[in-house]
């Protein structure tokens, strides 16, 4: 491995590991659970591992820009539709 695919990697994982954690939230405290399991299934996306298991299951990875578009649409969704900060702010209230 290089230093640039170590570094995709770890942006991969910690993008994925964001985008999990926004959809526990929206799950559990948001008032649309569905778009908060939607969200879990799609970090996965983005964890190397995944990745390896779709391209020996199935013989192709996800291309890179179909990734950084979807983070797009994950992030716009979450921040903007979504109210984030308003459920982590129950989230908050809850604990």
């Amino acid at each position: 491995m290089n230093n640039k695919s170590i570094v995709l990697d770890i942006g991969s994982w910690l993008f994925g590991i964001i985008v999990f954690a926004i959809g526990l939230v929206n799950t559990f405290w948001g008032n649309d659970p569905g778009f908060g399991i939607f969200l879990l299934l799609l970090s996965f996306a983005y964890f190397p591992p995944i990745n390896m298991m779709i391209r020996e299951k199935l013989g192709f990875s996800i291309p890179g820009i179909v990734k950084i578009g979807l983070g797009l649409f994950i992030v716009w969704a979450a921040l903007g539709v979504g109210e984030l900060f308003d459920k982590i702010d129950l989230m908050i209230a809850d604990i």
